[in-house]
Parts: structure tokens; sequence; C-alpha cells
């Protein structure tokens, strides 16, 4: 049995002549220059979790698939893809694609990247350790060549979201990988990408240059053929006045991350173009429901009912965001549409904080039946500081003695995992669109060794709730998993272990010389597509 891949396709693209022309006539001055808003941890494709460092890795690496900047999945150096059974799955890749050093791409590369992420410590630099990816397809156990041009992948079990997960696999050289030793590879990368490197630290900026034996790139998603700007440079400038700045005086082309109260500074320049995307990045704050007040959910469900979103929206995004109908994105393909956001009724708030054994009858405050009041400490990064500054205020207008402590995520982290912290204010990525790679991380019960509830900072846990998201995992036929994930939803936006508060746009801003540029929902810049005006 073969089943095609529905929505990809399969045919074979030949760089356009337009594209040809554009890439010529780009004079060897045209550089373009991006102020990354974090600064990327790795340059290695199979060693890393960030997406400031996919930003930078997909302009040298191409993938099997690669994303638009929405949510479609387009072949790019799998000519096609096609599963042979529930778990066997066959890319056939294009021929004569040539890595940066010359080397053509073949079948021993695919399989030598992918055993480089699902095998134990198969990245041996600054030590031995197993690759971050591999949660991003742990349900791959081999891969095997078959021919020059042709590689079968061996899942453990039918796996609805390969296609939207291996989007974030890229693919490096055996050979040349194998020469120069990991350390040699991250000091000078080399892949099949549009841009190749020439030079740069993360902490800074890294500089590439326009390859100019690129063998085209997606052929879906048009124009294809060598990158249009002649020089890319990746800059890392953290803080957003600066970014903004720096935009505004010609030094950068593309800042990412503009906060929303500076885009209307940014948008009375006629120099100056703002764009958003739908975001990936849902906002909530997760309650500790092992411990009081939270182990109550009248108190959480209280904590839901007292916040305004719409307000926050307003205040902290400027309108560009959307409230959250539960634990999943509004734009997860498997999105409960039953379930509308928590309503602002800080009557009703009051009426179960009164419930629980929580009353402000005498104006002091939201007290306990002892008279102690209601302490509640919002912790959090300084990212969010806007946020949660401002919901902090949301909570002090109802009588709960709200305030906010700031943190290194290196050290808070811990905290969280061993449920020690009471609240955190927080974002956890939904680039995959679909639940597998965010639900099971947020909302299923806490695993030790495995990635089950690795992000579970509200230390949840429902056996009902485990029990869909793994079912949902491995289930194939798609109105199953939306029942799945639908109970899943349902139960989780009930028990309320966090406050589901926003899904924020991307928002990122441009020289107006720039062309041929969108903000991605995934919030990776991609510049094969984008061009300098003169």
């Amino acid at each position: 049995m073969v089943l095609a891949l529905g929505g990809l396709v399969t045919c074979r693209g030949a760089p356009t002549a337009e594209r040809a022309r554009v890439a010529e006539q780009a004079p060897a001055s045209q550089t373009i220059v991006v102020a990354l808003a974090q600064a990327p941890t790795s340059l290695d494709p199979a060693d890393h979790r960030s997406r400031y460092a996919e930003t930078v890795i997909r302009n040298m690496f191409d993938g099997l698939v690669t994303r638009d900047t929405r949510s479609g999945v387009h072949l790019e150096l799998a000519e096609a893809m096609n599963w042979l059974d529930d778990t066997t799955l066959e890319a056939t890749l294009h021929p004569g694609v040539k890595f940066h050093n010359g080397q053509e791409l073949t079948a021993d590369d695919v399989v030598f990247t992918f055993n480089r992420i699902i095998q134990e410590n198969a990245i041996e630099y600054p030590e031995p350790h197993t690759s971050p990816r591999k949660g991003l397809i742990a349900p791959l156990l081999s891969v095997e060549k078959v021919d020059e041009y042709t590689v079968r992948f061996n899942f453990s079990g039918v796996w609805p979201p390969a296609m939207q997960l291996l989007v974030h696999q890229q693919i490096v050289p055996k050979g040349y990988l194998e020469e120069v030793g990991t350390r040699g590879f991250i000091e000078k990368p080399i892949g099949t990408g549009p841009f190749r490197f020439v030079e740069g630290q993360l902490d800074d900026q890294i500089v590439m240059a326009r390859f100019a034996d690129y063998w085209g790139g997606a052929p879906d998603l048009p124009p294809v053929g060598p990158a249009c700007v002649e020089q890319a440079v990746f800059r890392v400038i953290p803080e957003a006045s600066t970014r903004v700045a720096a935009l505004l005086a010609g030094e950068v082309d593309i800042i990412q991350a503009v906060p929303a109260d500076l885009v209307d500074r940014l948008m009375q320049s006629p120099d100056i173009q703002v764009k958003t995307a739908p975001g990936t990045q849902p906002k909530w704050m997760e309650m500790n429901v092992t411990v009081p007040p939270f182990d109550d959910v009248k108190v959480r469900q209280a904590m839901n009912y007292a916040v305004d979103k719409d307000l926050l929206i307003e205040a902290v995004y400027g309108g560009r965001a959307v409230a959250l109908p539960g634990p999943l994105s509004p734009l997860n393909n498997f999105v409960n549409n039953a379930l509308a956001p928590y309503p602002y009724d800080p009557d009703r708030a009051l009426a179960l904080l009164a419930e629980a054994g929580w009353s402000d009858s005498n104006n002091d405050g939201i007290l306990d039946k002892e008279g102690r009041p209601f302490v509640l400490t919002i912790d959090t990064l300084d990212e969010f500081r806007s946020l949660a500054e401002a919901l902090a205020t949301v909570y002090r207008e109802i009588g709960i003695d709200a305030n906010v402590r700031f943190w290194e995520y290196s050290v808070i982290r811990p905290q969280l995992q061993a449920c020690e912290r009471q609240t955190y204010l927080d974002d956890w990525g939904d680039s995959a669109f679909d639940p597998v790679g965010h639900f099971e991380a947020k909302w299923h019960s806490i695993v030790e060794g495995q990635p089950y509830g690795r992000g579970n900072f509200s230390c949840y846990s429902n056996a009902r709730v485990d029990e869909l998201i793994v079912a949902g995992e491995t289930e194939a036929e798609v109105a199953r998993r939306h029942a799945i994930y639908d109970e899943a939803q349902q139960i989780v936006y009930d028990e309320a272990p966090a406050v589901f508060l926003m899904l924020p746009d991307e928002i990122e801003a441009a020289s107006a010389r720039v062309q041929n540029w969108e903000p991605a929902s995934d919030s990776r810049i991609n510049l094969h597509d984008v061009c300098l005006a003169p």
C-alpha cells in the first residue's frame, strides 16, 4: 500500500528565469541585516531548541520539507514522500543538490543526520550528549538507505504529525562532519541552504554569503533559484528599543519581536513597514495545583474569571492578540471550537472564592477564614514584564495582594519542575500546529526521564487527560483525533491549572526597501526570497 502525502507537491521544480535575473542584477553591496531578539544557542541543526537558532540555521540548511509563513508544509530536499504503510515513510531526494563545499547530497547524509538526532549520545561536543531535537521526532526508530537518493523512515507506530515536525529537522553533510568533528562543524557549518557561513559569533552576529550553486529551494514556494541578496547578516540586539532605534537609523533592515508599545512609533515613519502574523506562542499563568490555594479548582476558576483579557490585549499588545479558548492555541489544527475564553466576570470570581473559603466582606482585600490575606506571587521572566505587571494590577483590583518576581529561566526551571513555585507566567511554542509537541509537554503528568510533562509547571495531573494525550499521538483518523483532543481540552479547561490568557501576533518591522518579506507564524525568518530595492 502506498499512501501519498496530501497537500504536498511531489514534482520537481527548476529555477525560474525571473529569479535568476533578479539574483544576477543584485549588486555585490546588497547586504540585508536582521536584528535578532535573542542570541542563537547553536549553529548545529541537531543541537538546539531555540527559534532564534532555527531562524539562522534555516538560512544555511534545508530540510526534507519546509513550512510557508503559516502552517502549510511543502516538499524541499525531498522530491517525493510517501507512506508505504502506517509506520514506514519513504523519501526520494532531489538529485544534484550540493552542499556548500561542493559535495552532492545523498541518502547517506539523510541517514547520518537523523541518526545524530535519535541515537543516544550521538553528539560528541562539548561532551557526548543526546540531541535536544530527539523529542521532536520521538517515534522514529530507525532510518535506512534504499538507494543513492531514497531513504526509508521506520516509526514505532502511526504518527500523524510527522510532516509538521519534520519541518524542524535540517540535513547535514556526513562526510564533512565526520572529517572535522562536531566542534569543527559548528565553527564552520556547511549545509545546502541559500546562504553559506562566512564568519561570526553566536552572541554577536552571523555573516552569510549567497550560495551561487544553490539548487533552488522548495518548488512549491516560488520563486526558486539563488537568494536575491548577496549577503545576509543576523545581528543580536536583545533590547527592543535598541532594535527599533537601529531600524530607524538604517543600521538594520528587519527586526524581530517588536513590542506593541513601539509599533506606533515605527508606523509614523514612511521609511518603515510593520507587519504581523498570527502567533504560535500562547501565554498563560500556570498555578501550582499541589499547594493551597490553587489545590482548589474553584480558586483556579476564579483566577480565570477575574481577568479582563480584552483589556490586557489592548493595553499590553495594542489589540494585536486573541484570547485563549483554553489550553490549546486557537490556531492549532485540533483546537476545540466548542470552547470559548473564560469571560471577564469579577462577581463570579468573588463568589467562587467565597465558596472556597475566601472573603472580601471587610473591604480589607481577599482574606481566608483566619483573616490572612490572599498573597499572590507571579514568577516570570523579564520578557513578560509588561504582561505580568498588568496581570498583577488586575488581581489587586479585586483584593488579591499580587506582586511580580523576575527570574532567569535557567534558575527557576528546576524549581518549577520540582513544584516549588506558586505561579509562573510564560508561554510554550505551538509552531507545529498540532497538539503533539505541545499538549503533552504542558498538560500531561510529569514523567521522570520522558518528554511527557516537561513543561508542566502547574504540576497538573489527570489520568484521563494522560490517556487521551497518548491516544491522540497515534490515532490516524483525523475525526477521531479531534474527538480525543476535544475531550482532553474540555477537562483541562474545566480544571483550570492555568489562567488561559492570550495568543499575541508576531510583530516584525522592516525598512521600506525590503521586498518580498512576510513575517512567519513560527517566527522564523527565511531570507531566500527577500530582496532589497536599489
